[in-house]
């Protein structure tokens, strides 16, 4: 009968560390929220690129917010809290210098995204794609905010998986804003798609 016991205690303390060791996941929707909120404040808003949620609906935004609430109780009972962290931290002071750094660089680079000249990577980070389309004297300078972009960009993606403890999904932080930045793009600017530049 001991022995019992002591495997069906064995087995409970199994099953509860499968069940939180399966609900530490990649909050791949609060991700998008976090991407889209830096990209704001890194861009502004950008008025070519409705927000994702924007749909028609049969509720009146009152009544989808208390729907929401009511369903998240529901599932907030059956499902313990268990789980990893409804929203990412992208409020650190490392990641407001660093969104500080990038909104300051924006001004610059925006010419070059509307000329064609520089475009966003299917990796999150940008390129000069057409050098010629920068004039002579400012290529030195437009190669510069590429690599000031660029390192920020890296910096920004790993200090965010590291500010929510978790360094382990910087990839897929740096994924998630890979197509948030190209879904916000501007009319006009180029992105890479499947290895080749497309313009938006």
């Amino acid at each position: 009968m001991r022995r019992f016991a002591v495997l069906n205690l064995t087995l409970a303390s199994i099953l509860i560390a499968a069940c939180v060791t399966i609900n530490v996941y990649f909050p791949a929707a609060a991700a998008e929220k976090a991407a889209d909120r830096v990209i704001d404040e890194v861009w502004g808003k950008q008025k070519s690129a409705p927000a994702q949620n924007e749909q028609s609906s049969t509720f009146a935004p009152g009544a989808q917010r208390m729907l929401l609430a009511a369903a998240g109780g529901v599932l907030n009972f059956i499902i313990p809290a268990a789980h990893a962290q409804a929203d990412l931290n992208v409020s650190t002071p490392e990641v407001r210098a660093i969104t500080a750094s990038m909104e300051g660089r924006h001004g610059s680079l925006t010419k070059y995204y509307s000329s064609g000249a520089v475009g966003l990577t299917a990796d999150g980070m940008i390129e000069v794609r057409d050098q010629n389309a920068i004039p002579l004297p400012e290529r030195n300078t437009a190669r510069k905010l590429v690599a000031d972009e660029n390192k920020d960009r890296a910096a920004l993606y790993a200090e965010i998986a590291k500010a929510n403890g978790h360094p382990e999904w910087e990839g897929e932080i740096r994924d998630t804003f890979a197509k948030r930045w190209i879904a916000k793009a501007q009319s006009g600017w180029y992105y890479q798609d499947g290895g080749a530049w497309t313009q938006k």
